[in-house]
């Protein structure tokens, strides 16, 4: 064992540990200290929480575009955004998560052109926040079945990623935004100054949009065209939800109200029970209490 680093006799104990052995003689056995033991066994849980992360990227980024042709863009994108990675790093991830050799999966495209107004990019990919509603964002995006398809159009929140209100529709049409909009201002009526971004949709360009946001004295923000990372924080949450709820359970959703009733269930889960490092580990409704009550 003499050949072994601290950080593989820190794995190996805490693998015994797991089976019953007591830490104090697995320490002594090993020649380690306590703290050099808890020093190593962090530093793996902080790397497997960057590769989970990193991981949720790439999920995402297959969702987008092909793989493939575009792999060097994806990777410095990641660098871009503060990921340490090269290609062996992110090919290595997706061999063990069974994601090499996935093609992308259909997408809802709601961009016609310009049919209304079309908002400066206020946000220019600077997602950072200091509160609670200073930011949200907002998208659509497509589920299919045997029996049709559904449309998901929920408002994020950035600071808290918490989801603020959501519409599912068998259509993805206007009366569809009316009524998450409504559901939004209903649940925080004073929004004034908030940044509220999307990309170019027909529905964001608007005028029903655009003069509900006004009304509220909300500032639109619109990504570039065709630009899926400036908007990469909704499209984080699609992944973590299909990933999570919907990729190879499609068929255990007969109907629409089955889906719906899951949808309202993993939102309700996804905002009040999981937990993300980003929200110091709390979920998304109990972070954004605890930090408008130490404001």
């Amino acid at each position: 064992m003499g050949c072994a680093t601290q950080g593989e006799k820190a794995a190996i104990i805490k693998n015994l540990r797991e089976e019953g052995f007591q830490l104090k003689h697995l320490l002594k056995a090993f020649h380690m200290a306590k703290s050099t033991y808890y020093f190593e066994i962090s530093k793996k849980d902080v790397v497997a929480e960057r590769n989970q992360e990193i991981l949720e990227e790439i999920k995402v980024f297959l969702n987008l575009t092909s793989v493939g042709m575009v792999l060097d863009v994806f990777i410095r994108e990641l660098i871009n955004r503060g990921y340490i990675v090269n290609h062996k790093r992110v090919q290595r991830l997706m061999h063990e998560a069974g994601l090499l050799g996935k093609r992308p999966k259909e997408k809802y495209h709601s961009y016609k052109g310009e049919v209304g107004k079309i908002a400066d990019n206020i946000i220019d990919r600077n997602f950072s926040t200091t509160a609670p509603l200073q930011k949200w964002t907002t998208d659509v995006s497509q589920f299919n079945f045997t029996w049709g398809k559904c449309y998901l159009s929920p408002v994020l929140d950035m600071n808290t990623n918490e989801i603020i209100s959501y519409d599912l529709s068998k259509s993805p049409n206007l009366e569809q935004i009316e009524r998450m909009l409504n559901k939004a201002f209903d649940k925080f009526p004073s929004v004034e100054g908030l940044i509220f971004h999307s990309d170019q949709g027909w529905q964001y360009q608007h005028a029903l949009y655009r003069n509900t946001l006004q009304e509220h004295g909300i500032i639109q923000s619109m990504s570039r065209k065709g630009n899926c990372y400036d908007n990469c924080i909704m499209e984080t949450f699609f992944g973590r939800l299909k990933n999570e709820m919907y990729y190879g359970y499609e068929k255990d959703f007969s109907s629409y109200e089955e889906f719906a009733k899951a949808i309202d269930e993993y939102i309700d889960y996804y905002n009040n029970k999981r937990i993300q490092a980003k929200t110091k580990w709390m979920p998304p409704v109990q972070y954004r209490i605890a930090s408008m009550c130490s404001a």
